[in-house]
């Protein structure tokens, strides 16, 4: 199998990666996207002869236009544009749940501060403000008050870019100390583990502790059906328990799992290459049928 990685940084995730495919015997063509160029006909020389691109850009716009480029080009990659658009803005991915009838946080979005501070009222203190765009729980705000409310803002209304005033508010859904973390290639679970913090993020990349989390029936149907909603793919599916059930707050498409395979037993890398070897022969087959 001739695999094609899209990067800008190579992080300890895909070392794993890596390690596994070429323990495996296949052919790897590291494509450093910062040193390349797209263009609108031809699919660079680096993508000849591929049967299967990895995208693991580390920042969200360029995952989303080389992922676009590589369906332009007729080259099987995961996780698809589509896919990557939707999961990239919280907006789309709230709306993409909502709308496949999956639990998910209750969410507004509004284009004013004085709409936001209409939302934010509504939902009552504490509530959460976040930037639509955005990962490791950066910019995320617990809103406790009406003058924090008001600080935060005033603050996001001034900052340069359009995305800063799309207020995105959401319900503070009080979770037991920890969320749900899975690890699911096209809505299949391949491990899960829970985050646990004493602050109300529980980001693994914000210092949480990490252990393996058996997945109940209901969490591993609500995990197919966040996977489908958003199209489908390699995929970070976040949950948080909420007395006997669950809600869905976030779908993530270039997902880390070095976390994750640390604080399970499933050999994570292995089974990521099981699911690459299997979409690269369907890929292979629907060629040959064509």
């Amino acid at each position: 199998m001739q695999v094609g990685l899209l990067y800008s940084r190579i992080r300890k995730d895909e070392k794993l990666l890596l390690s596994e495919l070429r323990e495996r015997g296949h052919d790897v063509v590291k494509i450093d996207v910062r040193n390349l160029q797209f263009g609108l006909d031809e699919a660079p020389e680096l993508f000849a002869d591929l049967d299967i691109v990895v995208d693991r850009c580390l920042a969200t716009s360029r995952s989303l236009y080389a992922t676009k480029f590589c369906d332009a080009y007729g080259v099987p990659v995961v996780n698809s544009a589509e896919t990557a658009r939707t999961c990239a803005d919280k907006v789309q991915n709230s709306l993409a749940l909502a709308q496949a009838g999956v639990p998910t946080p209750a969410t507004d979005v509004a284009f004013t501060k004085e709409s936001a501070m209409e939302s934010i009222e509504q939902f009552g203190y504490p509530c959460v403000l976040k930037p639509v765009v955005g990962s490791w729980g950066r910019l995320m705000a617990k809103i406790d008050s009406e003058s924090a409310a008001e600080a935060i803002l005033e603050h996001k209304a001034t900052l340069g870019h359009y995305e800063h005033k799309v207020f995105y508010v959401q319900e503070f859904v009080d979770k037991p100390g920890r969320d749900v973390r899975v690890l699911a290639t096209d809505g299949e679970p391949v491990a899960a583990m829970v985050r646990s913090s004493d602050h109300w993020l529980t980001n693994a990349a914000k210092g949480a502790e990490t252990e393996a989390f058996e997945l109940d029936a209901e969490a591993e149907k609500l995990v197919q059906q966040a996977s489908d909603a958003v199209g489908g793919g390699l995929l970070g599916v976040d949950l948080m328990e909420t007395g006997d059930s669950y809600t869905v707050h976030e779908v993530n498409h270039t997902v880390e799992f070095k976390s994750l395979n640390e604080a399970v037993e499933t050999d994570v890398p292995a089974a990521v290459v099981d699911w690459l070897e299997a979409k690269a022969a369907e890929g292979a087959k629907q060629e040959v049928l064509a």
